[in-house]
């Protein structure tokens, strides 16, 4: 399942936001308001849940500086991936997307399928306002 937000432009030169995705303490402000709980477990590593969803920990996997940073689930249950995709449009301005992609059952791809796009519309809508 691949899903992908609006692309978005942010305040910030590539690096910058680069700087700020690779830092995983950042997404709290990414978050959406029904977050019910963020804890960063270890450098590049942080936990989060949704009201109404199970907890989810993502680990940064890898990262291509300025352009793209690859978080994906610490666990082999939900194997999935998010990343961030960063270009520069001018200076000290970059649009962003993010990209889902996960590998799930059709079914349990139907049921969160809603809830994950909504998720990333969120983080990029977010990721606007910096």
């Amino acid at each position: 399942m691949n899903l992908e937000s609006p692309k978005v432009t942010v305040a910030k030169s590539p690096q910058e936001l680069y700087d700020f995705l690779t830092n995983v303490e950042n997404f709290e402000k990414l978050m959406p308001e029904s977050i019910s709980k963020f804890e960063v477990l270890e450098k590049g590593k942080f936990l989060f849940a949704l009201k109404g969803m199970p907890e989810i920990i993502l680990k940064l996997k890898e990262s291509t500086p300025p352009n793209q940073v690859v978080l994906g689930a610490a666990s082999d249950k939900l194997p999935f991936t998010l990343t961030g995709n960063i270009q520069e449009l001018s200076a000290g301005k970059s649009e962003a997307q993010l990209v889902f992609d996960g590998d799930f059952n059709p079914m349990m791809g139907m049921m969160i399928k809603g809830p994950i796009g909504k998720f990333i519309n969120t983080l990029a809508e977010n990721m606007s306002k910096l």
